[in-house]
């Protein structure tokens, strides 16, 4: 492998992300769950820059994991590897080995107020399409790639393992933000396995009790087996955001970048309690 195709790699799967993003928004226009009202005009424009602003920035956070992953694999280093497994099983344990880090780093992102900070840009989108879905403050990418590096360092996962699960829950984080309207019976069967619309809304909710729940990537196993699943039907009908944040000056671009560090005053409440809200 080239020194640079890592970084070319990247490329082409921010490329790859781009369209399918364009994709999902015509299926958004066509079978719409919800009319699109003024947020999801005013919301277009923060949160494309926080997307350009995410893959601009994990680009070289995904360069360096994967070089992670491709030192571990010439060493032969990690779990997987010390158990010798066959390759389709190392990498279907490798991949629901990195979703777990995921959802395990996501309930830390709730319980904790310093990391809910950060992570609270992404709750307070007043209306979630397939926009919202790389919604997210910087800060924020680097809690979610370090918790997949401690993950690669455990169990050692091949190249190929680790290149299928960040493209398959990329695309799937795509379709579980998407305003998109399904047959409930069908959301309620594909979400026995993974994370899907329906679902996912949930998550969204200003309701604690619904945002506390749901916080899969890729697999719904997790929580369910956790304790944390809410059935899909309650994600039809979901009051998207954060009290007190829905005032326009609080979703701009800029404003969003400064929320974890806005004064007390400015939060309506201290940062502790803001996280408590979802807490």
């Amino acid at each position: 492998m080239t020194p640079d195709a890592p970084f070319l790699s990247g490329l082409a799967t921010i490329a790859t992300l781009i369209g399918a993003m364009l994709v999902v928004a015509a299926m958004e226009v066509a079978i719409p769950l919800h009319a699109r009202g003024r947020w999801n005009r005013d919301h277009l424009a923060p949160n494309l820059a926080l997307t350009l602003l995410t893959f601009a920035t994990n680009i070289f956070l995904n360069v360096g994991l994967l070089g992670l992953v491709i030192w571990l694999e010439s060493r032969g280093f990690g779990l997987l590897r010390w158990l010798a497994l066959p390759s389709l099983p190392a990498a279907v344990m490798a991949v629901a080995a990195l979703d777990f880090s995921f959802y395990a780093a996501h309930v830390s992102w709730h319980r904790f107020p310093s990391l809910w900070r950060f992570h609270a840009v992404h709750h307070s989108d007043p209306a979630v399409d397939v926009t919202t879905t790389i919604r997210q403050h910087p800060v924020e990418g680097v809690l979610r790639y370090a918790a997949m590096a401690a993950m690669v360092f455990v169990i050692g996962p091949s190249a190929g393992a680790f290149a299928f699960y960040r493209a398959a829950s990329a695309l799937n984080g795509l379709l579980e933000h998407a305003n998109l309207r399904a047959p409930l019976w069908l959301d309620r069967l594909l979400s026995l396995v993974t994370t899907w619309p329906y679902m996912h809304k949930v998550h969204h909710s200003r309701t604690p009790t619904q945002t506390n729940t749901n916080f899969g990537n890729l697999f719904s196993l997790w929580d369910r087996l956790f304790g944390t699943f809410t059935p899909s039907r309650e994600g039809t009908n979901i009051s998207y955001g954060l009290d007190g944040l829905d005032q326009p000056d609080h979703q701009t671009t800029a404003a969003l970048l400064a929320l974890p560090f806005r004064e007390a005053t400015r939060l309506g409440a201290d940062g502790v309690a803001l996280a408590e809200r979802t807490a």
